[in-house]
């Protein structure tokens, strides 16, 4: 018995020893191979006689399954370790630059939206989504717009037959703004509510400043006591963030949308001339946003009391700030893919855009 716990120790620490697989499996077939070891004394068993058999094999037994215990634990120990050597031998560095000439661009479209995501964020909006494939109550019915509305019509909206109906005003539409979100908010929301609504819209249009996707953010502000004066703030604080200017003239225009009453639309001050156009200074005026009090039709229809809450909202389109702040001519170019016109126009792709940190600081490729 003396002998075979020295054997267990010897080979034990055999096992121990190696320091890699290839060694280990070494080792196994120096044991348990069949010229191994432990393999020769089960051989030489035959020899003896039927007591020292009985009790020479029982130990014999215990010490193989000892010894393969350790050799599985060894085994496990060094393929974890030979994992992590050939992932320390593979890790990339990714804060390093790349070479310029194979660096990545961030599009305008996303560079907008994350500096309008993080002006309205510091004020305490939320970001809220939704489908892009709507039903008609909530694309129209529940934003005041009748079956007879011009907005409605076939030449305007890409709607999509329903398959378990065959009447029209069951079918869907590929939804004509992100105003939708805000009726789905105000389902599921109850007062205060203050969200952002960025997202694709679409509609049948195509020139220098329409496309059939395009991009667009809405605001809805709820509570009790809401007035003109905070949207005029609210929006005013946003266009002198949103461009850089610690003052921008602004003025609002009386207009008409139908889930808003009274509506306005909001201009910025500019100045326009031949070859350029200067936000914020000169005797110019530029269309910007639409605005205006959440009509009160429209907080019915999202189950909001309108004796008791208001609110205000306003739409603007992301690629018309985008075609405004980085003097980018045609619209029709952001959906062109054309790698010269993002490398152009798009910006560093660790240039992430914050209130503390600057939105635009990096500037485009080559501003």
């Amino acid at each position: 018995m003396e002998n075979i716990e020295n054997l267990k120790k010897e080979l034990v620490a055999e096992i121990e020893a190696a320091q890699d697989l290839k060694t280990l499996e070494e080792a196994r077939v120096a044991i348990t191979g069949k010229k191994g070891k432990l393999t020769a004394m089960m051989k030489d068993l035959s020899s003896l006689s039927v007591e020292e058999k009985k009790e020479m094999g029982k130990n014999l037994n215990l010490l193989k399954a000892e010894v393969e215990k350790a050799l599985d634990q060894r085994k496990s120990l060094l393929e974890e370790k030979a994992l992590n050597e050939k992932l320390a031998k593979e890790t990339v560095d990714v804060t390093l630059p790349v070479r310029p000439e194979i660096q990545g661009r961030i599009h305008p479209v996303s560079k907008i939206y994350e500096e309008v995501v993080a002006i309205f964020g510091q004020m305490g909006f939320s970001v809220a989504e939704g489908p892009d494939i709507e039903d008609q109550f909530h694309n129209f019915n529940a934003l005041n717009m009748p079956a007879n509305h011009p907005a409605r019509q076939m030449q305007d909206t890409f709607y999509i037959p329903n398959p378990d109906s065959d009447d029209f005003d069951d079918s869907y539409v590929v939804r004509t703004h992100t105003s939708p979100v805000q009726i789905r908010t105000m389902e599921n929301q109850q007062p205060p509510i203050r969200i952002i609504a960025p997202g694709r819209t679409y509609r049948s249009d195509y020139d220098a400043t329409h496309t059939p996707m395009f991009h667009q953010v809405e605001g809805l502000v709820i509570d009790k006591n809401i007035t003109m004066a905070h949207l005029k703030g609210c929006l005013y604080d946003f266009v002198k963030a949103f461009f850089e200017l610690d003052e921008i003239p602004v003025r609002y225009r009386p207009s008409y949308f139908p889930f808003t009453e009274p509506s306005a639309e909001m201009d910025i001050g500019c100045l326009k001339t031949k070859n350029e156009l200067k936000i914020g200074a000169g005797n110019d005026w530029l269309e910007i946003l639409g605005c205006g009090m959440v009509h009160p039709n429209v907080l019915r229809a999202g189950g909001i009391d309108p004796d008791v809450y208001q609110g205000f909202a306003f739409g603007m389109g992301i690629d018309r700030l985008a075609m405004l702040k980085y003097g980018i001519p045609d619209l029709r170019t952001f959906f062109e893919s054309d790698v010269r016109w993002l490398k152009h126009y798009g910006f560093n792709a660790l240039d992430e855009a914050s209130m503390t940190g600057g939105l635009s600081n990096n500037g485009g490729a080559n501003r």
